[in-house]
């Protein structure tokens, strides 16, 4: 298990689950509460065991399924109702047989809500605290107590807030955790009052920060430097309205920035792996541009830029990006200059040979290619056959000698689209022609139809994602069509831009670089 000098508490499955468009199965919860275990956090928050079937169902199968490494399991629930003793209270109960060896209990601590929302006195609230606590730690578990809308109750009236924080403590509460809970405040608000808050109760303290005013990681580290030994998080900042703050991101600036060691040795390089293996499970695509494991987050494009990471890629990167298991990226578009091209063509695998006259030329034959509206940022295989042509080297499988495409649309709504492709296949002319639901189909099934026999790979090609931007043309009224396709084969997936005066032109291209990329892609070894 981790030091339990520093915590990092994970509340992916429970707070995180109240994203909107977030709804995870309890086979997902145990796989997601596994991947947490392997990256190293110290607790794992389940989810409220005796509020909802769902729950009470992971933790039955959590004892049964999880063999957990580094994490405790951690149930989380609500203090004892007014008027009614812990040990009669049936959701104090659901808690107290979870079988989780800690519980996070959820208290008012703003005046306002325990008058409003709970109907009942300052005292009596108080009283609930002490009375949940001591009866968990009677039956052995540990506790940690959320003080909800903690911040804004102690702008309203410090001294309720504190004697809730020193109640909790006085019970038994291992932490009591201070909760921006309408995510407004900001870094030195949070500092000072936890600071404040530590100095007059004596209690260990937590910060649970949501990110309503874009500063849950700031917010979070600005209390871990006032003196909090305990960070609720959840996996890429999931959560209710925006969200609260990432899980990966604190750690990183913890461990990186701070120097604390607060994940078993290994685990940080696997920020990235586990990031991305998360937001998989909850179905929503990885952030491009989030800090430390975004695809983007040690992206270069500027031309400055890499000239300096040439020298040194310390120069523009505030961190390695292995340390988290991410890579540099260099991006190539018009704003690239010869050190972008070199140091993009060594990522792609292609050596360039440091000629500056043919640097130059693939720089001022990719600025005109933009300029015209290709963009090869997001087309690294386009971008890879442009540079194997320039060097006198280009992937050339087939060659189109000519094709078309018939849509006959019939007056009863139905239709058909027909596409004849002319190719020369190693010497040998081809013509093949095939139906598809629309053009581009059409054109793909007949380019296979004619390749095929040369080239059975084609065979195992699978379109993932097309997309399509409409430019404006320099006229302001025509306009031109950029697609951008992505293939697969099984090993990985590949990325090809075409640019045309409609959508079909423009599609052919892509489709006929993605064909030629994917072949170029199967001669070479795996991995």
């Amino acid at each position: 298990m981790p030091d339990d000098g520093f915590h990092v508490f994970d509340t992916t499955l429970r707070d995180g689950a109240q994203r909107e468009g977030i709804t995870l199965t309890v086979a997902d919860k145990i796989a997601i509460a596994r991947l947490l275990d392997a990256y190293g956090v110290g607790f794992i928050e389940g989810g409220w065991p005796g509020a909802n079937p769902k729950d009470t169902e992971f933790f039955e199968r959590a004892s049964r399924e999880l063999a957990l490494k580094h994490a405790r399991l951690t149930a989380f629930g609500a203090t004892r109702r007014p008027g009614v003793r812990a040990a009669d209270d049936p959701q104090v109960a659901a808690l107290r047989d979870s079988g989780a060896p800690v519980v996070t209990l959820v208290a008012k601590s703003d005046g306002r809500h325990v008058e409003r929302a709970l109907r009942t006195t300052g005292e009596e609230n108080l009283a609930m605290i002490a009375d949940t606590v001591a009866h968990l730690r009677a039956h052995g578990q540990r506790v940690f107590v959320d003080c909800e809308h903690f911040f804004d109750g102690h702008l309203y009236d410090p001294g309720y807030a504190t004697a809730v924080v020193r109640t909790a403590a006085e019970a038994g509460a291992d932490v009591v955790v201070l909760c921006d809970t309408n995510g407004g405040m900001l870094p030195e608000r949070i500092g000072r009052i936890v600071a404040e808050v530590r100095a007059a109760t004596g209690a260990r303290v937590g910060i649970h920060a949501q990110d309503d005013s874009g500063c849950a990681v700031a917010n979070t580290l600005a209390a871990v430097d006032a003196g909090a030994t305990h960070v609720q998080c959840t996996a890429n900042g999931y959560g209710e309205r925006v969200g609260n703050a990432d899980l990966f991101s604190v750690v990183a600036a913890l461990a990186l920035k701070h120097g604390r060691d607060v994940l078993p040795a290994g685990c940080l390089a696997e920020t990235t792996r586990v990031s991305q293996a998360i937001a998989e499970l909850v179905n929503i695509a990885p952030a491009t541009h989030q800090p430390y494991v975004g695809v983007s987050a040690f992206a270069h494009k500027a031309g400055l830029h890499a000239s300096a990471i040439k020298v040194d890629p310390d120069l523009y990167q505030h961190i390695d990006p292995a340390l988290v298991g991410n890579d540099m990226r260099m991006l190539v578009s018009d704003m690239a200059g010869r050190a972008s091209v070199e140091l993009k063509a060594k990522e792609l695998g292609v050596d360039l040979g440091g000629d500056r006259e043919l640097l130059g030329r693939v720089v001022d034959r990719v600025k005109r290619m933009e300029q015209d509206g290709y963009s090869f940022e997001a087309a690294d295989a386009s971008l890879e056959l442009l540079l194997r042509a320039e060097l006198g080297r280009p992937a050339r499988y087939f060659t189109a000698e000519s094709w078309r495409v018939i849509t006959e649309r019939r007056a009863d709504g139905g239709g058909i689209t027909e596409a004849t492709v002319k190719l020369d296949v190693g010497g040998d002319r081809v013509i093949a022609t095939a139906e598809g639901n629309g053009p581009v189909n059409a054109l793909d099934r007949a380019l296979r139809a004619a390749a095929e026999g040369a080239h059975p790979a084609l065979s195992g090609f699978e379109l993932t994602d097309y997309k399509v931007r409409i430019l404006e043309g320099a006229s302001g009224t025509d306009a031109i069509t950029r697609i951008l396709i992505t293939f697969g084969d099984g090993r990985g997936e590949w990325t090809t831009v075409g640019v045309g005066e409609n959508v079909i032109d423009a599609s052919w291209i892509a489709l006929e670089q993605a064909f030629t990329y994917g072949l170029l892609r199967g001669e070479r070894p795996e991995g």
